[in-house]
């Protein structure tokens, strides 16, 4: 009797792990994966961050997303098959197109200041990274979503999230498009 109320117990808890991963975002450690929605003018998507793997970067992420840094930005890098980028805040400004993504106005000014880079998390399409000028430690609001599996970004960029709604409407960003409002679901 013992053992098979063990055995149950068992299967009852992986049953409810199971339930509760978000295509394998619930964290092993039980950190408990923040989902982030996007919404755009060519639709909304959404993606589960990895709190266990990257900490400091989705920490610092989430805190420009609840100080609305990314409200009216719009999409500064569209590159079919690649990647669709965003965070640069002089995207607000149609003036200085020929400066979005570029120098340091094109983020935050708050650098995460570590590198979080995992073989654990790879850019299989719809992962959401930090985008860096060089060293990974520098990463600060840029955020990019890979549009394909691309093996070659692995192990130089910071892979802190999984597109897991809305996983067409990347695709169909271009340079320009606004982004209206990033939020934190409750």
């Amino acid at each position: 009797m013992i053992f098979r109320s063990r055995r149950m117990g068992v299967l009852c808890l992986f049953a409810a792990c199971a339930a509760a991963s978000v295509d394998g975002a619930f964290e092993q450690a039980g950190g408990r994966a923040s989902i982030v929605a996007v919404e755009t003018t060519k639709g909304t998507f959404a993606f589960a961050t990895f709190p266990n793997d990257a900490p400091a970067t989705v920490e610092h992420v989430l805190t420009l997303i609840r100080a609305r840094f990314y409200d009216g930005q719009r999409v500064h890098r569209a590159l079919p098959g690649f990647v669709v980028q965003f965070g640069d805040p002089q995207t607000r400004d149609q003036e200085k197109r020929e400066l979005w993504g570029r120098g340091g106005a094109a983020a935050s000014g708050k650098p995460i200041g570590v590198v979080e880079i995992t073989k654990k998390r790879i850019h299989k399409k719809g992962a959401v990274a930090m985008a860096h000028m060089g060293n990974p430690a520098n990463a600060d609001s840029q955020i990019y979503v890979t549009l394909e599996d691309r093996p070659d970004l692995d192990g130089r960029y910071a892979v802190f999230g999984q597109v897991t709604e809305g996983d067409d409407v990347p695709a169909m960003l271009e340079v320009g498009d606004l982004i209206t409002r990033v939020y934190v679901r409750p």
